[in-house]
């Protein structure tokens, strides 16, 4: 039986929960029970997510922190949850909400309360942008659109290669939400970020991530300083926003496990 809490691995937009088969491998390597759920409407392979885009499309962040709130009820402990860009904001919330007993949020989308905006990540997120209908549609990247957002730090044929295996269609929803947050009271992108009494919580940041540049993750670290709460902060100073699929995700991956290590996770 494992010592160790359960983690469950948490996706950000545009990409299958099956990307994270390596590290639920990995995890399982070091002793831990871990598993990937994808978001609510998410089809279970790559191809059929494809060419049903309409099954995610309208979920908004709310109904993904329902969604992996209600997984959460029926593990045996409370889990360790690490999410990547939209899933390390939702994996903030599950936190911040005292659902898990810690959070690793690589490279996470921004929180309520942030503010720099910086030029690569709106035009990361043109394709959404572009058109208000997005809201409630699901969008996809282009390969040459996906290289940009997730593989600038890496060769183009690398990027291409991880489209064709993991790019899926995403709701337009959580952008639309987390671009409206400072001018929403109630906003969906809101954070518990003064809560003490949470479990641990690492940050990182990729020094040339266009989509989450490295000044909206340590804006996001400001947001806890009212928290007594561990809340650390470890930079991959070369790495994109492809870091947790691209050839260099062992890297990432130790580094988790030996902060999990460091809480007595």
């Amino acid at each position: 039986m494992s010592t160790h809490p359960p983690v469950l691995f948490i996706h950000g937009l545009w990409l299958h929960a099956t990307s994270w088969t390596t590290w639920i491998d990995h995890f399982a390597a070091a002793g831990y029970d871990a598993s990937a759920p994808g978001w609510p409407g998410e089809p279970a392979t790559v191809q059929e997510a494809r060419t049903r885009p309409e099954a995610v499309a309208g979920h908004g962040i709310d109904d993904v922190v329902a969604h992996y709130a209600k997984i959460i009820v029926d593990l045996p402990d409370k889990p360790v949850v690490i999410g990547h860009s939209f899933g390390g904001l939702i994996a903030q919330r599950l936190l911040g909400e005292d659902l898990v007993a810690g959070a690793i949020a690589i490279d996470a989308a921004q929180i309520k309360g942030v503010l720099p905006l910086p030029v690569s990540a709106l035009k990361a997120t043109v394709p959404v942008f572009k058109n208000p209908a997005n809201r409630n549609r699901a969008v996809s990247l282009t390969a040459a659109q996906f290289r940009f957002a997730f593989g600038n730090a890496i060769a183009a044929t690398e990027s291409d290669e991880l489209f064709d295996r993991w790019a899926i269609p995403a709701p337009g929803k959580p952008l639309f939400e987390a671009a409206a947050a400072n001018f929403n009271p109630h906003s969906a992108a809101k954070v518990a970020t003064d809560n003490s009494h949470r479990g641990p919580l690492l940050l990182t940041l990729g020094g040339k991530d266009h989509t989450v540049p490295a000044s909206v993750t340590r804006a996001t670290l400001k947001q806890y300083r009212h928290s007594t709460a561990v809340t650390d902060l470890r930079e991959f100073p070369d790495r994109g926003h492809s870091l947790t699929i691209d050839h260099g995700w062992p890297v990432v991956a130790d580094s988790c496990l030996s902060w999990l290590a460091d809480q007595g996770l």
